[in-house]
This record gives structure tokens, sequence and C-alpha cells, in this order.
């Protein structure tokens, strides 16, 4: 399985996001999965949509991971991901 996880991002959790990315990334390999390391930022439309992946999964802390923006995206792409829909997250992002 062609797996995007997609990690680090403009908030100030960017390296704890990198790290649970590293370790996701790591677990996937070793179970067989075809494994890209994704670092959100401006050019992620581009980059999905070359990649192709069977799945995204989220590995992002803050803004951005947590609030349902990358969500919304990977729903409009047609991507399935990992975690809560945006319209949880954006509720749960809003304390």
């Amino acid at each position: 399985m062609r797996v995007a996880v997609l990690q680090g991002g403009r908030s100030l959790e960017r390296q704890v996001s990198l790290q649970s990315g590293q370790r996701v990334e790591e677990s996937l390999r070793r179970l067989g999965h075809e494994v890209h390391h994704v670092d959100i930022d401006h050019g992620l439309v581009s980059r999905l949509t070359a990649l192709a992946p069977d799945v995204a999964f989220v590995a992002l802390h803050g803004e951005d991971g947590e609030d349902g923006t990358v969500q919304e995206l990977l729903e409009v792409l047609g991507i399935p991901y990992t975690g809560s829909g945006p319209g949880a997250c954006e509720q749960c992002w809003d304390k």
C-alpha cells in the first residue's frame, strides 16, 4: 500500500509532528508498505496528486492537522486518511 505520512507543518508543534511521522514511517516500512514522507507546505496539493497515495496518515499536530484543514483537502482530493473528519476536527479545535 502506498502511504503518504503527512507531518511537519507550520505550527509550534512542528518538531513533535516530525518525530511522530518518523516513527509511523518506520513502523509502516517494517510492515512492507511503500511509505512517503510528506512535510506539508504550499506544494501539498501537487505533491499528493503526483504521489497518488492509497491512504494518507495524518501525523500533524497543531493547526492544519487538528483544525480540519488538511482533512478537508484530502476529501476534496479523494484521498482516504486516518483520523477524524474535518467537521469533528474543527469542532474539537474550537475549544
